[in-house]
């Protein structure tokens, strides 16, 4: 397991939701402060804002990936078309691997949640949920491109 997998993983086990946790699993790579990375984020878990829509670790995958690799100029065709190349490279990964990039179909979950209200963290839930290992997978897979480019924290 990467330091950033282990970090993503820790993260949601401290608290944060699944979006802050791997996104801000990839601070020391971005240079960006952690907390700004957790209030950037805070808004994408439990599938944007607890509605179970897409995954907030893919999310916060998607987010890391686009500090390190995507691009700023509105007129990069190229870099635009690298950036969303690798999105779907990464998102296909996470998909093959866990079936979906939806929360609710990762959790077994019916439809949109109606409850804005965070679940408690509690024994029982970390038992029962897949959540820091779907965080930890996703900051495995944006860990192996870095390598794979020769990307390294900036620490």
């Amino acid at each position: 397991m990467s330091e950033y997998g282990e970090r993503a993983k820790a993260l949601f086990c401290e608290g944060y939701n699944c979006c802050q946790s791997t996104f801000a699993a990839f601070c020391p790579a971005t240079g960006l402060p952690q907390e700004t990375a957790l209030r950037l984020a805070s808004g994408l878990g439990a599938g944007y804002g607890r509605q179970r829509e897409i995954c907030g670790a893919v999310s916060g995958m998607c987010m890391a990936a686009g500090l390190l690799f995507g691009y700023s100029d509105p007129a990069a065709d190229e870099a635009k078309t690298a950036t969303y190349e690798l999105t779907r490279k990464l998102c296909a990964a996470f998909r093959a691997q866990h079936g979906s990039l939806l929360c609710r179909d990762l959790l077994g979950l019916d439809g949109v949640e109606e409850s804005a209200v965070a679940s408690a963290r509690t024994a029982q839930y970390y038992a029962e949920r897949p959540c820091a290992e779907l965080c930890r997978f996703a900051a495995e897979l944006l860990a192996e491109e870095m390598e794979k480019r020769g990307v390294e924290a900036k620490r």
